[in-house]
């Protein structure tokens, strides 16, 4: 199986914030667009690394994470499957993604 680790902080910025452009350059919008759409269409599983970094708005974890099943067609299964996450010291974190994954998986069948 062809896997990658995308680390936020090394890959992206030390600092992400925000939904969209209007609340900056890293935002999650960016994030999904740039970084994680590539990396799920050239391997079978990506792991993000949130580790480098505590103070992740929900905004940016809802667009980056649940954008990919409102905005790019996964569902939660498939991304269950293909995607993971870790952050080693905020755990809740971890919390939010899910709750965001599972929310827009609700969202898309309605």
């Amino acid at each position: 199986m062809k896997e990658t680790t995308v680390s936020v902080v090394k890959d992206f910025s030390p600092r992400p914030y925000g939904r969209t452009d209007s609340d900056g350059e890293f935002n999650g919008a960016a994030f999904r667009q740039r970084i994680l759409i590539p990396a799920l269409s050239d391997f079978e599983h990506v792991h993000v690394d949130l580790n480098g970094y505590n103070r992740y708005g929900r905004s940016f974890l809802d667009e980056s994470f649940g954008g990919l099943i409102r905005e790019n067609g996964y569902s939660l299964e498939e991304l269950d499957q293909r995607l993971s996450y870790t952050h080693d010291l905020v755990k809740s974190i971890e919390a939010v993604i899910r709750d965001r994954l599972e929310a827009a998986e609700r969202d898309r069948g309605r």
